[in-house]
């Protein structure tokens, strides 16, 4: 694997398993964003749903963006005790989910 230098991006693409209402969707969201408050290696969060007319989706519905400053701080979050307990309670009502992570390339 290369060397990984620099700010780091963590992309979630979640689709919601059926009749899961939307109260609890939202619940789901907001212990997601107060991870932030928990675990210092996060630098940022930001969500949404698709918006996108291409209709590539494939039925992902949700995305979620966490930045780290470095690839270490991104495993510290994965391996962090409130990261582990919410991934398994938001995983119960996910039918669908990809998690990918990247570090921005400079356009040259």
């Amino acid at each position: 694997m290369e060397q990984v230098k620099g700010v780091v991006k963590h992309i979630v693409l979640a689709k919601f398993k059926e009749g899961v209402a939307e109260e609890e969707i939202e619940k789901h969201i907001k212990e997601y964003a107060s991870l932030c408050n928990h675990i210092k290696h996060m630098k940022s969060f930001e969500w949404g749903t698709d918006v996108s007319i291409e209709n590539l989706h494939q039925g992902l519905t949700h995305i979620f963006e966490t930045t780290f400053e470095t690839l270490e701080d991104r495993s510290a979050y994965v391996a962090h005790p409130a990261h582990v307990k919410f991934g398994t309670a938001f995983s119960s009502v996910l039918e669908k989910i990809i998690a990918i992570d990247y570090v921005p390339k400079p356009e040259k």
